[in-house]
């Protein structure tokens, strides 16, 4: 009697084998058409109803046959969460239909690879809306961030999402440009350390990040977006690219995005000396490259180095691109006919498609029994869709919990005369386009602003308390007056007067004004909302004006995605509250600062101008770029990058530098005192940079190099130890290389970069030195408790 045996389990499905082993035996089995199957993904939408995804329509794109498309798989599902309000019990139920369905219809049964938008929170209807990057930036705080996008990450893998488009880590180089808010500061060192605990964070939960955008996307001129960029090498070496390699060899970034710009008339996504030589070779990154969305075929359409669709993916690929994004228009049948042509070898195809697959091995897609049910569904009746709805949450007091932690240490306190903190207020008035908005808390890339908009009839989904709510709950007994006085970009005067009789009847006005998000035009901040000036948008100075005429003590509440020049308001407010979009905690957390409850510990991730015109320009500019009498303009900001005030007071003392001379392939010990000589408890920022008197090629006159939060109850002291390598000092030297080289520099110990408190005059010593990608980012910080006698 014969035994029936299972057939053998095929190499690639088989987890005791190694990954390589499993990859290349798929690969050698695929037809050319299977193999471009698994480069590109279909831009989707769950469905309302719990049914399969359907394509989402898009001006950009012709319509996609999904049926069709089936049988030789699918690389990515783009966003079926993100694209339409749906319950996410629903959501999660479409992509485990659509999932089933794509494995049944390709003869390897590969999984589609889920990538959705997590920028300020899932990008999903009913997720927690964190605060924006730029608020990410002002906290200073990258263990707050790593736990911040741990929590996201698990939501997304909960309902099936792998990938993640964040962090955005490009760099600000000119405020005018309407996707400040997506960016964590205009200072490299912040930006990479936030950066890097996001990616940390996300990582940790099992879905890939991925950086964006590769690179030069930030420095285009004129602050436009998708514009050319206007980047040196050193720029480019010293200022823009530090962020993604530290986020690729300390975060474990598995994917880059490329960036939309040209740089000297090379496209981002045509640069393969970039995506492969310097991103692959140099700095070892194994995962995979994804398109910008449309960012192929723009390559013919916008930046006209191809042809035709076929030459786009030729070029794209042959520079590095292993994914087009987000849908199929040129890795399909043009990518299919360029092999066959002979104007490619499929050997290009087989290496991006090793790290697709690698990727999809590692996430346990290819395993035989890897469950297309998402964890949030099992153990629940999937048959019947109307049980489920509201059965999974995305917005649970835990994340709540988070926002509030992250809004509340993102808040800056840029001036107070002493007003701050308030002293139980009777009479306000609350005056401005922000104070009575619920959605002035979010940035553009939250759900409700950037998909949500587009259904005015379906419900936020989230508690976002307004302003004027958040205030009255602070301060239950004081009599609020509530004005609006004018929009935010509608240039409207007609309730200015009404704004002023209110301020006149109160003790105190809180103007709440700043942003609207919104993309392409229909916000003030946002992709594609670039703005001519850093004015404040609208009539919206001309009201501050008005209040401050009034004679009565102003406390101006900024809730913006960039920094504004504020005119007399930045002088004349009896205090200036900064806050970046701070998500759905933003004005409770606004609030507790200004009643005390809290005390502010943000700090600036951006210069806040005092000129409107003078732009561009950031911190560190070099000593050209600082006030002169050759010229009219003058850039200095009237708060600098990294400042921030608090209730309490500190004081800085006794420092020592172990030895005040190192070599170039050394390191320095430095240490001082910090009491808090306040009253109440307090976070100062201490905050390390680096000046360079004399270099051989121009240094910005100071950068961060290292910074500490430092938390201290009255009285307390800390001593704190900080070891400097002599590498924090490297910077592009004349023939390209990383250099170290001999000389005098100073450590500035400070509270901002407008405020340094003790300076370490150093000395390397031996010969230039040429580091590379091994080097030493950081500077260490120890805080030691002070015991007085």
């Amino acid at each position: 009697m014969a035994v029936e045996t299972s057939p053998p389990t095929p190499p690639w499905n088989d987890p005791a084998r190694p990954l390589a082993t499993r990859v290349a035996s798929l690969i050698e089995a695929m037809t050319l058409e299977e193999k471009t199957a698994q480069l590109y993904g279909v831009w989707v939408g769950a469905s309302a109803q719990g049914d399969e995804v359907a394509p989402h329509q898009h001006d950009m794109e012709e319509a996609v046959d999904l049926t069709a498309l089936m049988p030789t798989g699918l690389g990515q599902l783009t966003r079926p969460f993100g694209t339409a309000p749906v319950d996410p019990a629903l959501g999660a139920l479409s992509l485990h239909r659509t999932q089933s369905r794509i494995v049944a219809a390709n003869r390897f049964g590969i999984p589609a690879l889920a990538h959705e938008e997590c920028l300020a929170g899932f990008a999903a209807w009913g997720a927690t809306a964190y605060p924006v990057p730029l608020s990410w930036g002002a906290t200073f705080d990258p263990e707050t961030v790593r736990r911040m996008a741990a929590a996201i990450g698990r939501d997304m893998r909960s309902v099936g999402i792998h990938q993640g488009l964040a962090p955005v880590l490009d760099v600000v180089r000119d405020a005018r440009w309407g996707r400040v808010e997506e960016t964590i500061g205009e200072d490299p060192y912040l930006v990479a350390t936030i950066g890097t605990a996001y990616v940390q964070g996300l990582e940790s939960a099992g879905i890939i990040a991925t950086l964006k955008h590769f690179v030069g996307y930030s420095a285009s001129r004129a602050g436009r977006n998708l514009a050319p960029a206007a980047i040196g090498p050193r720029e480019r070496a010293d200022v823009l690219l530090p962020p993604f390699e530290m986020a690729v060899r300390e975060g474990g970034a598995r994917s880059v995005m490329h960036a939309y710009n040209d740089n000297d008339g090379v496209p981002a996504a045509a640069d393969r000396q970039l995506l492969t030589g310097l991103l692959r070779d140099t700095w070892g990154f194994d995962g995979t490259v994804v398109a910008d969305y449309f960012g192929i075929a723009f390559l013919k359409t916008l930046h006209g180095v191809a042809a035709d669709w076929a030459g786009a993916a030729s070029t794209a690929l042959t520079a590095g691109v292993d994914v087009e994004l987000p849908s199929v228009k040129t890795f399909g049948e043009p990518l299919v006919q360029a092999v066959k042509d002979g104007r490619i070898p499929e050997s290009l195809i087989d290496g991006a498609l090793s790290r697709v697959l690698h990727q999809k091995a590692q996430l346990g897609m290819l395993d035989p029994d890897w469950d297309p049910v998402p964890a949030a569904l099992r153990g629940t009746d999937l048959d019947d869709p109307d049980a489920l709805r509201g059965k999974v949450d995305l917005d649970p007091p835990s994340n709540r919990e988070l926002a509030r932690e992250m809004a509340e240490k993102a808040v800056v306190l840029l001036s107070n005369d002493g007003v701050l903190p308030l002293a139980a207020p009777r009479r306000i008035a609350l005056v401005g386009p922000n104070a009575a908005e619920a959605t002035a808390v979010l940035g553009c890339y939250s759900f409700p602003m950037h998909v949500g908009v587009q259904h005015p009839d379906v419900p936020i989904g989230i508690d976002l308390p307004t302003f004027h709510a958040a205030l009255a709950a602070e301060f239950p007994d004081a009599d609020i007056t509530l004005a609006h006085g004018t929009g935010i970009d509608d240039g409207d005067l007609s309730g200015i007067d009404a704004a002023v009789d209110a301020a006149l009847d109160a003790d105190l006005v809180i103007a709440v004004l700043g942003d609207r998000a919104g993309l392409f035009g229909r916000g003030t901040s946002g992709e594609g909302c670039d703005t001519e000036s850093l004015v404040l948008p609208g009539a919206q100075q001309q009201l501050l004006d008005a209040l401050l005429d009034s004679g009565r003590p102003v406390v101006t509440v900024l809730l913006a995605g960039r920094p504004y020049a504020l005119g007399r308001a930045a002088d004349e407010s009896a205090a200036l509250v900064q806050s970046f979009f701070p998500g759905a905690e933003g004005t409770r957390a606004i609030a507790g600062v200004l009643s005390g409850r809290t005390n502010p510990s943000g700090r600036l991730p951006v210069s806040v101008p005092r000129s409107p015109g003078a732009q561009p320009t950031t911190y560190l500019g070099a000593r050209l770029a600082q006030a002169s009498d050759v010229s009219n303009i003058d850039p200095t900001p009237a708060f600098g990058f990294g400042h921030g005030l608090s209730y309490t007071t500190f004081a800085w003392s006794d420092l020592t530098v172990a030895s005040r001379q190192a070599s170039t392939e050394d390191e320095f010990t430095i240490a001082f005192t910090i009491r808090n000589t306040g009253d109440r408890a307090g976070t100062e920022i201490v905050q390390l940079y680096l000046h360079d008197p004399t270099a051989s090629v121009v240094q910005p006159v100071q950068r961060l190099v290292g910074y500490s939060r430092v938390s201290l109850t009255p009285g307390e002291a800390r001593r704190l130890h900080l070891t400097v390598p002599a590498d924090v000092a490297s910077f592009t030297g004349h023939d390209g290389h990383r250099i170290v080289e001999p000389g005098d520099l100073e450590f500035r110990l400070a509270s901002s970069s407008t405020a340094a408190h003790l300076t370490a005059t150093v000395t390397l010593t031996g010969p230039v030195r040429v580091v590379d990608e091994t080097r030493r980012f950081h500077a260490t910080f120890v805080q030691q408790p002070v015991h007085d006698e």
